[in-house]
């Protein structure tokens, strides 16, 4: 700001600070400053007796990141002033409106006014709808374009990465690749991995590194960064350390994606070596860093190391621990099966703990069938959310877990009269590019009827080998046979077996849930992984399973 002072006191010594000129040449250094002279900017705008096109542009530009609500208003006071917009008024008003999720009808009046085939007007036009999830008319605006340049590319294929859609994101990829008019940045590449990313499809994964070797394309900080975690979320933590060592720059965030994939793939001595590895080469760690970290001593039950890291937080680094960071220390005492402690901990938090703190606690008291602090537990969640399904979900299975059918029922009969469903379990499976799903109870999958036959198969094998279903998984009061039954046809064994039917070679299997693997299901996925010679890798809600030759990554603990 200091050089903006300057200027303006040597207008003002000068005798220029009301000349047309002089004012737009300090708005300009005021819109250079952003967004800390913003304040400045408005006043020197409102010292403008007439200003002009090129005035308010500067101004809507200089508000549109940070403030965006004022260059809409900008927006609106150049239309009442007559003014008239230029093709440079409007990327900066559409971007303010992506922001704000705002200005749909904004399209109308860029065709009335003449703007329809500007390319740049057109590109901030994809940007709003995408970010208002208004997707098929983003796509019908790049679709109708006259031409279109790289910005054009990009900023279709991130509206389809950020709404989720990930295959068509990519398609449009391939397509950018065919018509071959542009090249491909390291924004778009950055979408692609993205997109990869939520998908969780490791060839795809390799696909896109190998795509990046082939054209030259700089392994830049973010770029590297991303592929450290992609490789993570599509479950090879190798890949993703390979990424990581090829990197000749790193940043904070890098270690943090790092240490965060390596924790939740069950390499928790590894990752706090990294941490402090981090700490060694001069890098603050931030609140994400000390999550992941949390995370990594929760996955090992590693007690000690937990309370010092989250205790550096405050002690060390100056910072206050986040909502995020008591509830990894809730989750690490809880599996540790020091409940009472865990308990005290919440009741003695600074802050107020929220839903997803207490939920931690009940699920933990659920594992160890700890029944009287679940139900005090789960009184203090109907206090701040009576509705969810999941808290019902689990304090049913603590009393059917010790057999008290009764109270479980009672559970039962609850979210019914509340209308509260759970829901199923869901598996995903990538085969030949395509995404398999299997919902436990479902029977709507085509091949439904030769997987099952399948897994009953593999189910009597695995039997000989010494496969104990594990009844106390289904809390219902029913027959052992008819529990039985019930656990063959959870979601992963479905994913699995139908894997085993198409591919005839060793792959890798790779499974994604919606929920936390059941103990059953872990056991019948080590023993598969041991009879069938396969590597399978399980995602769920919290973790990677990696199960190899009868043993899995979490050591069950988990």
């Amino acid at each position: 700001m200091y050089h903006i002072y300057k200027l303006h006191a040597r207008l003002l010594k000068t005798g220029h600070h009301n000349h047309p000129l002089a004012l737009r040449r300090l708005l300009l250094s005021c819109a250079a400053s952003a967004p800390a002279s913003l304040s400045y900017a408005r006043s020197i705008f409102d010292l403008i007796a007439s200003p002009d096109t090129f005035a308010f542009n500067t101004v809507i530009r200089a508000h549109a990141d940070s403030s965006p609500s004022f260059s809409l208003s900008f927006f609106s006071k150049m239309r009442m002033s007559g003014v008239s917009p230029d093709h440079f008024t409007f990327p900066f008003v559409l971007k303010a409106c992506a922001r704000l999720r705002t200005g749909l009808d904004l399209h109308s009046l860029l065709f009335k006014l003449g703007f329809d085939s500007d390319v740049y007007v057109l590109n901030g036009l994809i940007h709003v709808y995408g970010c208002s999830g208004f997707l098929d008319f983003a796509l019908k605006v790049f679709e109708e374009m006259p031409e279109r340049d790289l910005v054009s590319w990009s900023s279709i294929i991130t509206c389809f990465v950020k709404n989720g859609f990930g295959y068509e994101a990519l398609a449009l990829f391939r397509r950018m690749q065919l018509v071959g008019t542009v090249k491909p940045d390291e924004v778009i590449i950055l979408s692609v991995v993205s997109a990869i990313s939520f998908m969780g499809d490791l060839e795809l994964g390799k696909w896109i590194r190998g795509f990046i070797s082939r054209n030259g394309l700089e392994l830049t900080v973010p770029l590297g960064t991303a592929l450290v975690d992609m490789f993570s979320r599509c479950g090879c933590i190798e890949e993703s350390m390979r990424a990581f060592d090829e990197m000749g720059e790193r940043n904070v965030l890098t270690w943090t994606a790092f240490i965060n994939g390596l924790a939740v793939h069950g390499r928790s001595e590894d990752a706090l070596r990294m941490f402090h590895e981090m700490k060694n080469h001069g890098f603050r760690p931030d609140h994400v860093t000390f999550t992941g970290v949390l995370v990594a001593c929760s996955h090992r039950g590693l007690v000690s190391d937990g309370w010092h890291v989250f205790e550096s937080i405050r002690n060390e680094y100056g910072m206050e621990p986040l909502p995020e960071h008591y509830g990894c220390m809730v989750d690490l005492l809880g599996r540790a099966g020091l409940l009472n402690e865990a308990y005290k901990f919440v009741e003695r938090m600074p802050i107020r703990p929220n839903t997803i703190i207490w939920r931690t606690l009940l699920g933990a008291c659920v594992n160890h069938n700890y029944i009287e602090l679940a139900k005090k537990v789960k009184e203090k969640i109907n206090e701040l959310d009576s509705y969810h399904d999941g808290d019902y979900v689990l304090l049913s299975n603590v009393y059917g877990g010790v057999g008290q059918w009764v109270e479980k029922a009672g559970i039962r009969n609850s979210m019914r009269e509340k209308r509260i469903s759970k829901n199923p379990g869901c598996s995903l499976i990538h085969v030949n590019q395509v995404i398999h799903e299997f919902i436990a109870g479902d029977t709507n999958h085509p091949q439904f009827e030769s997987v099952r036959e399948f897994l009953v198969s593999m189910i009597d094998s695995l039997k000989v080998v010494g496969y104990t279903p594990d009844i106390s998984n289904v809390l219902f009061d029913i027959e052992e046979e008819e529990k039985e039954n019930t656990l063959g046809y959870h979601s992963e064994k479905l994913a699995v077996a139908f894997a085993l039917l198409c591919f005839t070679d060793r792959r890798t299997i790779r499974v994604m849930k919606n929920l936390r693997i059941c103990h059953d299901c872990h056991c019948f996925m080590k023993h598969a992984s041991d009879v069938f010679e396969r590597e399978i890798i399980i995602r769920d809600r919290n973790r990677f399973h990696h199960f190899s030759k009868g043993s899995c990554s979490c050591q069950d603990y988990w």
